[in-house]
């Protein structure tokens, strides 16, 4: 298969595969290696870019997806109207973060955390899929294990967990105020 033949075989993968298409995955539909087959999709991302195309491939989730560009989501809000908000509420993305931070976790450790009930955000998130149930701790009751989803990734762009930022504890956050105020005040200049 030529080079042009393969990059038109990726775009048309792309367009129609819901989710993220690993490399191995096009390696096997373009008979070629999956270091192979990411070079010629990062040539093809290029190509859209340049051409500021309405569409994108982005990385994510170990692999390649096809996209709009964000810019048109306004427009495209217009067009396709759902019953389900696209936004996740303050308490879902609370939820999620505690989630994706500590997973596995149970709800009553997410509650203990946010200090509120969590029983309808948590239901929610696995309507849509950004959360999923991993298993049962062991102990009383054997709570479920919650754990983020590949939609998790996809939804926020994440390539994998270890992209997600560092979190700051309140022990560092205390370090940084006492440090601030250990230091040594500027000596003034002048006569009294």
């Amino acid at each position: 298969m030529e080079k042009e033949e393969q990059k038109k075989t990726i775009e048309a993968l792309l367009f129609l595969i819901e989710e993220p298409v690993k490399p191995d995955r096009l390696a096997a539909v373009l008979s070629t290696t999956p270091e192979e087959a990411s070079e010629l999709v990062r040539e093809l991302k290029n190509e859209f870019n340049e051409a500021e195309r309405g569409l994108q491939i982005f990385e994510m989730a170990g692999g390649f997806q096809m996209g709009t560009v964000p810019e048109l989501a306004p427009h495209l809000e217009k067009a396709f109207s759902e019953d389900v908000s696209s936004y996740l509420t303050p308490a879902a993305l609370e939820a999620l973060a505690i989630i994706a931070y500590k997973q596995p976790v149970t709800r009553i450790e997410i509650e203990s955390i946010r200090g509120v009930r969590s029983e309808h955000v948590l239901e929610n998130l696995l309507k849509r899929k950004l959360i999923r149930v991993s298993g049962r701790k062991e102990g009383p009751g054997r709570p479920l294990l919650y754990c983020t989803t590949p939609d998790f990734l996809k939804y926020f762009g994440l390539m994998d967990l270890q992209e997600l930022p560092p979190l700051e504890t309140e022990n560092q956050e205390y370090k940084e105020t006492t440090s601030d105020q250990t230091e040594e005040p500027e000596k003034q200049s002048g006569t009294e």
